[in-house]
C-alpha cells in the first residue's frame, strides 16, 4: 500500500474479473463471452473508420447511435443514454441516483460489481438473501430506502424474474430508482423496457458485449424517462464527454441494425444451452433453469472447487465463486457445440476416473 494513495484508493475493494488466459488451446468458458464472432457487416463498418479521421474526437452526443437504439427499443432518443460498456453506465447511475446516506438493495448473490461501486461511492447497501431456490425475493426487494439494482436474468444464477415480478418491485419502490441490469436478457428473459413509459423510476441497462459479441469494444446503454437520462448525462459530462470512440460507435450502430445475423447466433447459443443442461442433468448434476448464456451448476459426486481446479489444469476454464451461499456451484459459459461436447466428455471422464 503506497503512502501516496488517497483514502478512496486505500479503502477500495476492486472487482475481480474472470481469468483471461492467452493460450489458444484453452477452452474459455468463464467470462460469458459470445462464442460466435460479430457479424461481417459489423467488422467491416469498424474497419472503414480506421483511417485518418481518427485524429479527430468522436461525437460527444452519439446522436446517431442513440437513434438506432431508440428505434430498436421502441422509445425516443431522449430516453437513451450510451456509455463505455454497461459497467460505466452502472457506475454513472450509482452516482446519479443513489445517496451516500441512504441504503440501497440488491440480491446477496448477484453481479459482484454492485458492492464494489457501493463501497467506492460510500453508499450503504442491504444484500437481500435469495429464496431457497436461488430466485430473487421480490417482496424483500420492496421499500428500499435509497434505491434498488438487480440483474435480470440474475448473475451468476441465470434465473430470471417475470415481467410482472419486476413491476412488483417497481411498485414497491415508488420514490426510488430501480435499475434493471439486462446484460443477458436477449438469451431468453423478458425485457422491462416496455415498462419505462409507465414507471418514471425505472432505468434499464443493456450491453452489446454478450448478445452482439462485442465485449472488446465496450458499448452499453440505458433506457429510461428523460429526466433519468439527463441525470446520467450530467454525471458523464462531468467526467468525460468523449466516452465512446469512433470505432466502437461504427461497430455498435451496424451491429444493432444487423438483426438477422444476431437472432441466428442467439438461437444457436440458446439451443446449445438446452442440450448441455440436459446432458449435465443426465450425469446427476443439478442445473438451474438459466435464461442467460451460461449455466449455474451443482456437481454431484465431486466438489465444485475441485471440478473447477481440475478442469483448469486440463485446459477448460469455468468460474468458481468462493462465497458461502454458492460454494457448491460452478458457472459455465455456453460456447460452441464443439467446445461444450469436449467439456462434457472431460467431465464424464473425470467422474468415471479414480481422481
Amino acid at each position: 500500500m503506497s503512502k501516496f494513495w488517497s483514502r478512496t484508493a486505500r479503502e477500495a475493494k476492486p472487482y475481480i474479473p474472470g481469468e483471461q488466459p492467452n493460450e489458444s488451446q484453452i477452452i474459455k468458458l468463464n467470462t460469458n463471452e459470445n462464442p460466435y464472432p460479430p457479424s461481417p457487416n459489423t467488422l467491416e463498418a469498424m474497419k472503414e473508420v480506421v483511417n485518418e479521421g481518427l485524429r479527430k474526437y468522436p461525437t460527444p452526443t452519439v446522436d446517431s447511435l442513440k437513434r438506432v437504439i431508440a428505434n430498436r427499443e421502441g422509445v425516443n432518443s431522449e430516453q437513451v443514454f450510451v456509455g463505455n460498456g454497461s459497467d460505466e453506465v452502472l457506475a454513472f447511475a450509482f452516482q446519479a441516483f443513489f445517496e451516500a446516506n441512504e441504503a440501497i438493495k440488491f440480491p446477496s448473490v448477484t453481479y459482484s460489481f454492485y458492492p464494489v461501486y457501493a463501497n467506492l461511492y460510500g453508499i450503504p447497501y442491504q444484500a437481500v438473501t435469495l429464496n431457497d431456490d436461488f430466485t430473487i425475493d421480490v417482496e424483500a426487494m420492496k421499500q428500499s430506502i435509497g434505491g434498488v439494482i438487480f440483474p435480470n436474468p440474475n448473475a451468476p444464477t441465470g434465473l430470471a424474474l417475470r415481467l410482472y415480478q419486476v413491476e412488483e418491485i417497481l411498485q414497491g419502490n415508488p420514490n426510488n430508482v430501480v435499475i434493471v441490469d439486462e446484460a443477458y436478457v436477449e438469451f431468453g428473459a423478458e425485457s422491462a423496457v416496455e415498462l419505462v413509459e409507465q414507471y418514471p423510476n425505472l432505468l434499464v441497462t443493456k450491453t452489446l458485449s454478450k448478445s452482439h459479441a462485442l465485449a472488446g469494444i465496450r458499448v452499453g446503454y440505458a433506457i429510461g424517462q428523460e429526466d433519468l437520462i439527463e441525470g446520467l448525462e450530467r454525471i458523464k459530462n462531468s467526467f468525460n464527454s468523449y466516452t465512446i470512440n469512433s470505432v466502437s460507435l461504427a461497430g455498435a450502430e451496424t451491429a444493432l441494425s444487423d438483426d438477422a445475423y444476431y437472432r441466428e447466433t442467439l438461437e444457436r447459443v440458446i439451443n446449445t444451452r438446452v442440450w448441455f443442461k440436459q446432458s449435465l442433468e443426465e450425469l446427476g448434476f443439478e442445473v438451474l433453469d438459466s435464461k442467460a448464456n451460461f449455466l449455474f451448476v451443482k456437481p454431484t459426486g465431486v466438489e465444485a472447487e475441485w471440478l473447477y481446479l481440475t478442469l483448469k489444469e486440463r485446459g477448460f476454464y469455468i468460474r468458481y465463486f468462493d462465497k458461502p451461499e454458492v460454494r457448491g456451484y460452478v458457472r459455465i459459459s455456453i460456447g460452441t457445440d464443439e467446445e461444450m461436447e469436449r467439456l462434457l466428455n472431460e467431465i464424464s471422464n473425470l467422474l468415471n476416473s479414480d481422481c
